[in-house]
């Protein structure tokens, strides 16, 4: 028996002069397949094993990747226009009528748009407020119907929300500049206090900082509502260096895009607020992920950090203190489970987005398993004011036991759908009178799903509940601050067969009641909205919202059961005419 020697072809030249760009780091594997997409419109098995090879990988882990994120395909493809199949564009789409299913909507979109596009469906796209909405490439577009396609392909990309008028009743802060500065300006920023808060904050030391956060009681934006003092405090506490700062801009869950308006309208803003973080946590480093689907805001942070270097309020030796502090932004390529702050964390190392076991928390053992505060964009946006105004302007600024103020959106059946800023404690009543404009003639409320995709459904028993990060006990979630508004043309059970289609789209498939119970469901509700339901069809998915609620590995399978259940239990005559009884 001869031995015979292995000869490998060489790595294509090409996807090596791309890695070295990168620096053939690991933790870039991510942002060179896209790359390697953009410029072949797929990715291939061989480009993938080349990508692997040049970043001394194995193979294996990037083809994960590659089937893994929704913007990346195996398959060639033209120009991509991809249709939001999410439950607020269904709600505008359908009009609440359950035979709208996410095929015929591509299938519409294809018939009529120009040939050179290939039409697929999304998730959120996280326009809700501009919703029926697409993305054309990387362009945002919306409000746009199906018949508007010659005017998509021509360019038209819709009309964007206007968020300058201030609506009665509202408490402006992080929202205060909004329609008063040229976001890219910095000039403009500084003219207007932005950065006041970072100048203060150096002034002092990061012991000041840390104590005014925590005296102010802020509370995460992202929905959970944990201490953000506290956060920082544990990953100052930590003796181990470096640390690091993560700002969760990957905004994919349905009802959501506070957070995008924010970095739209002032992304200076949100420099400040991460930079004051790296002051008080120690830390020199910091990324913002962001969305792949958020391109044009990608592109608007980076010009935000560049003129942030120049006036040296970013980068080395800031206004002379000895304190360097710098910020990159990181794309991702659509996947709702980086959301999540360890997934987000994994697909920032350049691996699967797929969640990790905890404890440990990324306070102790985060990014690079070093101490890293993760907090989304609301978050550090009402830090500055926090430093610059004190920890008692920030309290006495609601009647609430919650301090401060929070960024709410409004949407579905409201005269006067959108984002607006307001103190916590308002009911869902006032929601929708006082800020939405009422509901439109005709409509009568049904139901309101609260919080976001993964909060409670109410009905009118609700409706005068004052609503804050507590009162998920009393069956009303604030979450993200988000309440979609469902008049009596919306079927219960639709609505619910709609969030668990983005779900069960969504799931990671890392474990197996999540990934089994999300599509079973769907199946179930699939029969029940099509009038063909069946005896113990409310059960099983009573004893599936338990299971998954018990079971998963993370939280996006154990929140998908808070509205199963809460709609099961508010609606339980629809669903029981649903299931055939």
């Amino acid at each position: 028996m001869t031995n015979k020697k292995i000869v490998y072809r060489p790595i294509s030249r090409e996807i090596e002069e791309l890695a070295r760009e990168h620096g053939n780091d690991s933790e870039s594997a991510l942002e060179l397949l896209k790359e390697i997409q953009s410029h072949h419109s797929a990715l291939t098995t061989a480009s993938v094993t080349d990508a692997a090879r040049a970043l001394k990988l194995p193979p294996h882990q990037l083809y994960g990747m590659a089937t893994f994120y929704s913007m990346l395909s195996l398959e060639e493809r033209k120009k991509i226009l991809r249709v939001c199949d999410g439950p607020v564009c269904w709600l505008k789409r359908a009009s609440g009528q359950s035979s709208v299913n996410s095929g015929q909507l591509v299938n519409e979109w294809k018939d009529k748009v120009d040939c050179e596009f290939s039409v697929e469906r999304t998730s959120c796209l996280g326009l809700c407020d501009r919703a029926p909405a697409v993305l054309v490439e990387d362009e945002q577009a919306g409000p746009v119907e199906a018949n508007e396609a010659e005017k998509i392909c021509e360019g038209w990309r819709g009309v964007p929300t206007d968020y300058s008028e201030v609506r009665k009743g509202e408490v402006r802060v992080m929202t205060a500049l909004i329609g008063k500065i040229d976001p890219d300006s910095i000039d403009d920023a500084l003219a207007n206090g932005v950065y006041d808060g970072l100048k203060s904050a150096l002034l002092g030391d990061p012991e000041a900082v840390l104590a005014e956060v925590e005296s102010s009681g802020l509370q995460g934006r992202g929905g959970a509502g944990f201490p953000v003092g506290r956060k920082w405090r544990f990953v100052a506490s930590e003796k181990r260096t470096p640390r690091y700062i993560i700002c969760n801009a990957d905004e994919s869950e349905p009802l959501i895009f506070k957070d995008r308006v924010l970095m739209d309208t002032n992304p200076h803003q949100l420099v400040e607020g991460m930079t004051i973080a790296g002051y008080a946590c120690g830390a020199s480093e910091a990324w913002i992920y962001i969305r792949g689907e958020y391109e044009y805001q990608a592109r608007r942070l980076e010009h935000a950090i560049e003129q942030a270097k120049s006036k040296n309020l970013l980068g080395e030796n800031i206004f002379g203190t000895g304190f360097s502090f710098d910020i990159h932004v990181h794309r991702g390529a659509g996947a709702y489970i980086c959301g999540e702050e360890t997934a987000l964390i994994e697909s920032l190392e350049g691996k699967r987005g797929e969640p990790r076991l905890r404890p440990p928390y990324p306070p102790t053992y985060g990014f690079r398993g070093q101490p890293t505060a993760v907090n989304n964009v609301e978050s550090f946006c009402a830090v500055p004011h926090i430093v610059k105004h004190g920890a008692e302007w920030w309290r006495n600024l609601t009647g609430s036991s919650t301090p401060g103020t929070k960024v709410y959106m409004a949407l579905g059946h409201v005269k006067k759908p959108g984002l607006f800023e307001a103190p916590f404690g308002l009911t869902l009543r006032e929601i929708i009178e006082e800020f939405g404009g009422g509901m439109p003639p005709g409509s009568q409320f049904n139901f309101a799903l609260c919080g976001g995709a993964a909060g409670t459904i109410v009905n009118e028993s609700l409706l005068d509940t004052p609503i804050d990060f507590s009162s998920s006990q009393k069956g009303i979630s604030l979450g993200a601050g988000s309440f979609l508004i469902c008049d009596q043309s919306v079927s219960p059970v639709a609505f619910l067969r709609e969030l668990l289609h983005f779900f069960a789209a969504e799931s990671c498939g890392k474990c197996t009641p999540c990934r089994v119970g999300t599509w079973r469901s769907l199946e179930i509700l699939n029969r029940m909205a099509e009038g063909n339901g069946q005896k113990g069809d409310v059960d099983e998915l009573k004893t599936l919202a338990n299971l998954m609620q018990d079971s998963s590995f993370c939280g996006l399978g154990q929140s998908v059961a808070i509205p199963m259940k809460s709609v099961l239990t508010h609606f339980d005559a629809e669903f029981g005419k649903a299931e055939g009884n």
